[in-house]
């Protein structure tokens, strides 16, 4: 039986959970559709999804249409959960992107077409309400093209034999002979342009109606090719969630082979080896599920039993996966109230073992709780996920932008840890990389010198945490760390003693540069498009030219002004409600997180953060040396001259990827 995995992915409001019911009811799934605004979709069991009309989690369900069994990946739609949408992508075989007719493509819409783009998903389209839209289809199919892709064509002509296989044709070479041979193109040609994505069919209906259903779903079996899969066990895990008696559950693609339930698989959590056995097998409908003994690969699946997996992580012979492309911006304080700290901090991390961007910090010398979110609505939704799943009754404080740290020059940073009967030392070469990069990690240390056991030691505590900078304190980021060198003792050293030579040489480092004049501070910057009246046009200029916005000039259509750029996400975070006063309530403002980028107001916010590096006592730059049988600390200026290790000159050349050193993380 031909089969695949499709998501479904829109902006919110495009009537998605409503086209998905419409797909299970007409193929029987269920008997009868339900309806986001009356709280019954069959999708939508979370208690927050009823009240808020929203999708929160990616849920799973099944159809079987015309030989073929599809299973569907419902994925929220609101941009504060696009980082879940990003994950259930990794699982798709193909993508249904809706469309709202009278909304046309919103700025998520695209956001969501880059990121299929990025993981090159086939996609086909459905623009839904066209029953409320006055645009013509015409119009609507000419709006995808120009803002999504010119291989947006009409799957009626594609299907029935009209106008779009000529420009179907035109974007395949084999396609086009056998075009201009028969003046026709197979089924099977149409499929594998879809496959290539050289094409992307267009449907249009209405799901509310059931219009336009049945040509989806045989437009999509007819369409989807049945992919070869390896021998060779592999699974991606997509998503962690909780089940409502508490187990963990971790949701899989089979890439490969078979998954068997018992079965003991492994891999590798922060540079340490584990291995588990999966005890359930569970294929879900929704929340209802039945237990399976094995599930071949192509298909999707949770699993209990696995601890250590988190949403990105692999198994068997799966390659790894790219780093997300969404980033949350803002960072909120978690008030615990009358709660003991600790409470809150474990329940906040059992759920950022679901969202592994949700980033929960302990800031020790501030004694507070950081989390970072997406917006306002996955703080409300993470606030009632602490009341209702652990009993917490917590508050936030206000939203402040998340700012990082980098350099601009490569810099030798030397951690020294010698208290008596301790000793350790390490030497790390930290260059600047580029932007979303991250922390990459490697080392061009002698084995001679530092066994290479050491080595990974130290690349591990590299990896271990977030590193504060030194301008702010902010997490550090898109820095290359190589350990150039360093030395153990054969009594004295221990495994702690090089976490604190490591950090020491990180942050070391940094006030190397930071006297230099090369730390630099980032700061996120949204990607904005905005629709005025056009006479506010000059207003929205000069907006975005005081915000530090870069932009390209307005686009006129009718009455209507459209300005697309870039800008400092602090700038525009209430500018919405601007738009809406000065348009008369006309204007309308969309925002997606598109970077870090140098910070546009650098010196402000250092100096409001009057953070001093050398008096943050838990991030030390200072080293400890032994003298006269004692250790003592030793100013970070004078910690150079006095290392142990000498490094060659020739090795503090920049690591390239070519080099043969073995690498963490």
């Amino acid at each position: 039986m031909k089969q695949a995995v499709i998501g479904l992915v829109a902006h919110v409001d495009a009537g998605k959970t409503t086209l998905a019911e419409a797909l299970l009811f007409r193929t029987g799934a269920i008997r009868r559709a339900g309806r986001v605004d009356h709280g019954d979709a069959h999708l939508d069991t979370d208690a927050m999804e009823r009240s808020r009309g929203i999708t929160i989690f990616a849920k799973q369900t099944a159809l079987d249409h015309a030989g073929a069994h599809l299973m569907l990946l419902d994925a929220p739609g609101h941009i504060d959960f696009s980082a879940e949408a990003e994950r259930t992508l990794q699982a798709l075989d193909y993508a249904l992107l809706v469309v709202s007719a009278t909304d046309g493509v919103q700025g998520h819409t695209e956001t969501m077409w880059e990121l299929l783009e990025r993981y090159q998903i086939p996609t086909f389209v459905f623009v839904n309400k066209c029953d409320l839209a006055h645009d013509g289809a015409g119009e609507l199919l000419g709006e995808l093209q120009r803002r999504l892709s010119a291989g947006c064509l009409d799957a009626r002509g594609l299907v029935r034999g009209g106008a779009s296989q000529e420009d179907a044709a035109a974007s395949d070479e084999a396609a086009l002979d056998e075009y201009l041979a028969s003046g026709t193109l197979a089924a099977s040609t149409l499929a594998r342009l879809v496959a290539s994505r050289a094409i992307f069919p267009v449907f249009m209906g209405s799901a509310l109606k059931l219009e336009g259903v049945d040509e989806l779903l045989d437009g999509i079996v007819s369409l989807v090719t049945e992919r070869t899969w390896p021998d060779a066990f592999a699974a991606r895990v997509f998503k962690v969630s909780r089940s409502p008696r508490g187990e963990r559950l971790s949701w899989l693609k089979v890439t490969g082979g078979e998954l068997v339930a018992k079965r003991v698989v492994s891999g590798v959590d922060g540079g340490v080896a584990w291995e588990e056995k999966i005890d359930q097998v569970r294929i879900y409908d929704a929340d209802s599920f039945e237990t399976v003994m094995r599930v071949g690969a192509g298909r999707i699946c949770a699993v209990t039993g696995l601890s250590h997996v988190v949403p990105g992580s692999v198994l068997g012979a799966e390659p790894e996966t790219p780093r997300p492309a969404l980033q949350p911006v803002l960072s909120y304080q978690v008030i615990p109230g009358e709660h003991d700290v600790s409470t809150v901090v474990h329940a906040l991390r059992e759920l950022a073992d679901e969202d592994p961007l949700l980033q929960v910090a302990w800031l020790e010398q501030l004694h507070e709780v950081h989390v970072q979110l997406m917006g306002d609505i996955q703080r409300e939704v993470v606030q009632q996920l602490l009341a209702t799943r652990y009993g917490l009754a917590v508050s936030f404080g206000p939203g402040g932008i998340l700012y990082k740290e980098t350099i601009a020059q490569p810099v030798l940073g030397v951690g020294h840890f010698e208290p008596l009967r301790h000793y350790a030392e390490a030497q790390l070469l930290l260059e600047p990389l580029p932007r979303g990069t991250g922390i990459q990690v490697g080392t061009r240390a002698l084995e001679d010198d530092l066994d290479r056991n050491w080595q990974r030691l130290i690349l591990t505590h590299v990896l271990e945490r977030e590193h504060p900078g030194v301008l702010m304190g902010a997490p550090l980021t898109d820095v290359r760390i190589t350990l150039m060198g360093g030395r153990a003792h054969l009594k004295h050293t221990e495994g702690g003693d090089f976490r604190q030579a490591t950090y020491r040489a990180i942050r070391q480092g940094l006030m190397q540069a930071r006297e230099a004049g090369a730390c630099v501070l980032l700061e996120p910057w949204y990607r904005f498009r905005l629709s005025i009246p056009a006479e506010k046009v000059g207003r929205a200029l000069a907006d975005a030219q005081r915000m530090g916005a870069t932009c390209a000039p307005p686009e006129m259509e009718g009455d209507t002004a459209r300005l697309a750029g870039t800008a400092p996400a602090s700038e525009m975070r209430s500018y919405a409600l601007e738009v809406s006063a000065y348009s008369g309530g006309r204007g309308h403002l969309a925002l997606e997180f598109s970077g870090y980028e140098p910070c546009h107001d650098a010196e402000a916010v250092i100096d409001a953060a009057a953070y001093d590096p050398e008096a943050d006592a838990a991030n030390t730059p200072d080293s400890i040396f032994c003298s006269h049988g004692a250790g003592h600390a030793v100013p970070w200026r004078e910690v150079s001259e006095r290392a142990h290790v000498t490094i060659d000159e020739a090795r503090l050349r920049p690591w390239r990827a070519a080099d043969e050193s073995f690498f963490a993380g």
